[in-house]
């Protein structure tokens, strides 16, 4: 049978949601193994990536289930959540590969403000540093965190704040994650178009007078 045919639409269709399963599992597991060695002890951080990738590995599942049953329920819902997904993780991406070192700064003082003492301590200890950023406005939560700070770098007093060697890395993270993000997003759109198709699709080892 000739690509773009049902077979064609279905095992491509399958394919990629396996990719989207694998892509899951790997999450999760990152997430295990980030929490198993002691790299990030929050549980808001560790939570946000399990969801992520079980959403992901949910969402594949439908996908793939759809697609081997050619059921018609099962490819409309994952259509229109993989379309909404697309659209959410397009903007994300696009955001990143914009934002500006000033716009970094905004963001990394909310995200300091928001995690918790544990989070912030890992955080020091990972990167050798004290502290998010030194300045006037916010002197006061500087004492607060050099005074819990345990980094190595404090006993000899030269420490440089987290939030300098934060935006050293920055830019060149929110590239990836954007540049991996906006790859995706078109997987997705692709996920999209072939599940559309594939729904439209008459199954030859069907009923030809069956209604589609």
């Amino acid at each position: 049978m000739v690509c773009g045919g049902f077979t064609c639409s279905k095992n491509a269709l399958c394919s990629l949601n396996v990719v989207y399963m694998l892509v899951g599992l790997l999450l999760i597991g990152v997430a295990a193994w980030g929490k198993g060695f002691g790299l990030v002890s929050s549980i808001h951080i560790i939570g946000g990536v399990i969801a992520v990738g079980f959403f992901l590995l949910l969402i594949s599942i439908v996908g793939l289930i759809g697609a081997i049953h050619h059921h018609q329920v099962l490819l409309f819902f994952y259509m229109v959540i993989l379309f909404i997904v697309f659209l959410f993780q397009f903007g994300v991406s696009c955001s990143c590969l914009a934002m500006n070192p000033g716009q970094q700064e905004v963001l990394l003082s909310k995200a300091w403000g928001i995690v918790d003492n544990k989070t912030r301590i890992d955080l020091e200890t990972q990167l050798n540093c004290c502290g998010l950023f030194k300045n006037a406005t916010s002197q006061s939560s500087f004492d607060t965190d050099w005074a819990l700070c345990p980094a190595v770098c404090k006993t000899t007093n030269d420490c440089v704040t987290c939030g300098v060697q934060m935006l050293n890395h920055a830019t060149e993270a929110l590239k990836i994650l954007g540049g991996v993000g906006l790859f995706f997003s078109f997987t997705e759109i692709l996920g999209v178009w072939l599940a559309v198709r594939y729904r439209n699709q008459k199954d030859p080892r069907a009923n030809p007078s069956a209604f589609l």
